[in-house]
């Protein structure tokens, strides 16, 4: 009987505890559920804004004139340095001509016994001793001998080398001593004009073809024309201080490389730019009424972008955009957005979709600006 009576008294305690846990469950399932995660949440608008494309450039003044001997002889006199500017004109080399010189006084003595003969036979054809075939005979003679010492008197001129351009020597690859003739594949040196520059630098197919279309005109000529200004990132990282303008095309893409060489035109009235300096072309790219978004409210998966719109009901749903272009810390978006869409731009890590958020509305223009660097390493 006590035994039964102990029995008994465990299964109520038993019963209380079971009962009790129940109801605790029953108050967890009760409890009211917490508000939805604040979010910074911006309705999206169109601007227009402008982007950069880069390309490297390759530096040649507008004139670079190879000077080279167009007689053989031996270097007398350099009388220029490297890098010093010269006029048109101006001598540069001599070279040694003695032995020109005395080629020139035997031609000069040829042409005179070729005179002394002409004279010779004038009054014998006038007077019909000879046969007028000998005095044209003399004159051809003389007419040959004129043609000789021109030569050599040309070539005389020669020996003195002048600049063909106004512009600045280059490197000076012969010196006094030197045998040098009109075969060497070398020049003298080279003249460079640089009051103005070319930037020379390419374009894929696409990216010319970008280029035409965005241009106004109805001809190539014209939409190059009306293409917009370039500006030139220097060797240090500066902006040159003159922008450029596109002047021209090769005209044919290159089959081998796929590219289409480009040359632009840039004021040098500083002379900072000279012949082989380098670069980077900045082409600009308007982007006009443009959805944009900044980079920071997206996260890639699988290559694609991805962002989170809000619904009605303060849901997100996640869009996968297709982005034509980038400005600063924004993306240009070409589709997967409109204007009038809410878009979450903070936090997108913690988000999942169909989940509730509270929105915090934020302006669209606080939205997409740059953040600031507190510290740089």
């Amino acid at each position: 009987m006590r035994h039964n009576k102990l029995l008994t008294i465990l299964a109520i305690t038993l019963l209380l505890v079971v009962s009790s846990c129940g109801g605790n469950g029953e108050q967890k399932a009760a409890a009211p559920a917490g508000p939805a995660p604040s979010f910074p949440v911006v309705e999206m608008q169109t601007k227009t804004v402008t982007g950069y494309q880069e390309y490297p450039a390759n530096i040649e003044g507008i004139v670079n004139s190879d000077v080279r001997a167009k007689v053989s002889g031996y270097i007398q006199k350099v009388l220029v340095d490297e890098g010093q500017k010269v006029r048109k004109g101006q001598v540069l080399f001599k070279l040694e001509t003695q032995s020109l010189s005395q080629d020139a006084g035997a031609a000069k003595a040829r042409i005179n016994v070729a005179q002394v003969e002409v004279n010779k036979l004038i009054p014998l054809v006038e007077k019909n001793i000879i046969s007028p075939v000998q005095l044209e005979t003399a004159k051809a003679n003389l007419a040959q001998a004129q043609a000789n010492y021109s030569s050599v008197s040309a070539s005389v001129g020669y020996a003195t080398i002048k600049s063909p351009v106004d512009g600045y020597v280059g490197a000076i690859n012969f010196r006094e001593g030197a045998l040098i003739s009109p075969s060497d594949s070398m020049p003298l040196t080279t003249v460079s004009e640089i009051s103005q520059v070319y930037a020379f630098f390419s374009f894929n197919e696409a990216q010319y073809i970008d280029l035409l279309q965005r241009s106004e005109g109805t001809t190539k000529a014209e939409r190059i024309k009306n293409s917009p200004d370039l500006s030139l990132v220097l060797a240090n990282g500066k902006i040159y201080s003159e922008t450029g303008r596109i002047q021209t095309s090769t005209g044919q893409i290159n089959e081998n490389t796929g590219t289409i060489k480009i040359r632009a035109a840039f004021n040098n009235p500083n002379e900072i730019l000279t012949n082989g300096n380098s670069g980077t072309i900045r082409f600009p790219i308007e982007y006009k009424d443009a959805i944009v978004l900044p980079q920071s409210s997206t996260y890639e998966q699988q290559k694609d972008i991805v962002a989170f719109i809000v619904d009605k009901d303060n849901k997100v749903q996640s869009t996968i955009l297709k982005v034509q272009g980038t400005v600063g810390n924004l993306y240009v978006v070409e589709s997967g957005l409109k204007a009038g869409d809410r878009l979450v731009v903070s936090g997108v890590g913690k988000l999942r979709d169909g989940m509730a958020i509270t929105p915090q509305d934020t302006p669209f223009d606080e939205a997409i600006k740059p953040i600031e660097v507190l510290f740089k390493n």
